[in-house]
């Protein structure tokens, strides 16, 4: 069993498997599991594409911004962060000072068949999913790339995903494989 001595903060892009991924490393690390987006939608008593829509983006962003600060405030844990949590300048800050951030970097391809699995992707909406994710892509990869571990995920299960990240937090010394 490895002992976690940070918090580990998931990023990346929506459909890069943060959720998925999450579950299976807090488990492996034996610690608590946290999703941003669920977190958000327990505070503001909605769903995420609610939000969205009633009160728009930037009120989301405010209210994903607070909610992430909290969570940063717990014993170490796992976190999922929605796909727009890191670009956010004072959530990225929070997260360097609280955390260690993982990009889970995925192709294009394997991002667009997994968010097209489901229909509640508030930024998809309206407009043609692989543009608008080619145009998230190059807008957020830079800002992705300032993580302190990227990890690349792949189509298929994330068993692999996991056991790459746990190899780098291992390297890293922020925890140990007992």
């Amino acid at each position: 069993m490895a002992e976690l001595r940070r918090t580990i903060a998931l990023v990346g892009m929506m459909g890069a498997g943060k959720s998925s991924i999450g579950r299976r490393l807090a488990a492996r690390l034996s610690v608590p599991f946290r999703d941003a987006d669920d977190e958000i939608e327990l505070a503001a008593g909605c769903t995420v594409a609610e939000i969205f829509a009633r009160y728009g983006e930037s009120a989301f962003r405010d209210c994903e911004r607070k909610v992430i600060d909290r969570l940063l405030g717990e014993p170490p844990h796992v976190l999922a962060t929605g796909g727009g949590a890191f670009i956010d300048p004072q959530t990225r800050a929070r997260m360097k000072d609280c955390a260690v951030s993982v990009w889970i970097k995925a192709p294009l391809d394997v991002l667009l068949a997994r968010v097209q699995r489901k229909d509640d992707r508030p930024l998809l909406k309206g407009g043609d999913p692989r543009a608008i994710l080619e145009g998230l892509l190059e807008q957020r990869e830079p800002v992705y790339a300032e993580a302190d571990l990227t990890v690349e995920s792949e189509a298929g299960p994330h068993d692999g995903t996991v056991e790459r990240i746990m190899a780098a937090l291992i390297e890293r010394g922020v925890c140990e494989d007992e």
